[in-house]
C-alpha cells in the first residue's frame, strides 16, 4: 500500500516568517502556527489546547509568505507531513522535527498585510485586490423585480 500524508490546519502565525536559502539556492520560509482547540473537560468545563505547528514554505509560496505574514496574522496552510532528521553540531546528538511541507495557502482577515488570497503551488494573489465598477450588462440584486423575491418556505431544507 502507498501511504498519504495530507493535513490541513487554521491558525495564527507566532512570529514573523523566516527566509532562508538552501546551499543550493532554493529559498524557503520557515514558520510556525499556533492551532487553538476549546473542548469540554471531564469537570464539564470550558477548556482550551493550542499546538503549535512548523511549516516550511519553497519557493514562490514562500516568498510570498514572507511578503505578507507577519507574527498574529491568521493563516490556513495544507500540506504533507514530513519528518526530517539532521545532526546537532553542538551537541552531536542525532535530532528530528515533523512539519508541514506547505503545498497551498490561504490569508484570512482584513486589509492589515495578513490580507485575503491565495496561494497555489507557488503562484500567488496579494492581499491588496483591485476592485472595478461592473459593466452596465452585470446584473446586481437592484435589478431583480420585487415580485421574484425569494420564499424561505420554498427551500426544501
Amino acid at each position: 500500500m502507498r501511504g498519504f500524508s495530507k493535513a490541513i490546519i487554521a491558525g495564527n502565525v507566532t512570529r514573523d516568517p523566516e527566509m532562508r536559502a538552501t546551499p543550493s539556492g532554493a529559498q524557503a520560509c520557515n514558520f510556525t502556527i499556533a492551532v487553538n482547540r476549546v473542548f469540554r473537560g471531564s469537570d464539564g468545563g470550558q477548556q482550551e489546547q493550542t499546538s503549535f505547528i512548523d511549516c516550511v514554505a519553497w519557493g514562490k509560496s514562500g516568498e510570498t509568505i514572507a511578503q505578507y505574514v507577519k507574527k498574529g496574522s491568521a493563516l490556513i496552510v495544507s500540506g504533507r507531513i514530513e519528518q526530517r532528521s539532521w545532526e546537532d553540531k553542538t551537541s552531536g546528538q542525532r535530532r528530528s522535527r515533523v512539519e508541514i511541507v506547505v503545498d497551498d495557502f490561504s490569508f484570512v482577515g482584513g486589509g492589515d498585510g495578513s490580507g485575503s488570497g491565495r496561494s497555489s503551488g507557488g503562484s500567488s494573489r496579494p492581499s491588496a485586490a483591485k476592485v472595478s465598477a461592473p459593466a452596465e450588462d452585470d446584473f446586481t440584486p437592484d435589478d431583480m423585480p420585487e415580485d421574484d423575491a425569494i420564499n424561505l418556505d420554498d427551500i426544501p431544507f
